[in-house]
């Protein structure tokens, strides 16, 4: 089994992103809010308003600062590489700026993943 992680830099296309991956038969993924270095460094104020305690609202105001991290775990590499395949479909060539990254990665054990029919 291997994970595909896609970090990606322009929440406007995560649907997209999404409905890609779901054609070619991902039965599901995680998706995270994410910012890098990079944003950090040049929004450095971002955090400063921020409660101690914050809830899920406080950090949809700040939605122009977050990527999305997108995480999914897929049964062999010839389905990697139909999402790594998809992904460039929506992102473009991740090769060039502020499109994203994508990595996947070998897993050892997996722990409760739901058995589901990949197409």
């Amino acid at each position: 089994m291997l994970m595909v992680m896609m970090i990606l830099h322009d929440p406007d296309k995560l649907q997209d992103l999404l409905d890609a991956w779901e054609a070619i038969g991902v039965p599901g993924a995680t998706i995270l809010h994410s910012t890098g270095l990079g944003r950090t460094r040049t929004n450095p104020g971002m955090w400063d308003d921020l409660p101690l305690i914050p809830n899920l609202r406080d950090f949809y105001e700040h939605d122009e600062y977050f990527g999305r991290t997108v995480f999914t775990v897929v049964p062999d590499e010839a389905m990697a590489d139909k999402v790594v395949e998809a992904t460039n479909q929506v992102t473009g060539d991740l090769d060039q700026p502020d499109t994203g990254l994508l990595v996947v990665l070998p897993l050892l054990k997996v722990f409760g993943l739901v058995k589901r029919e990949y197409k």
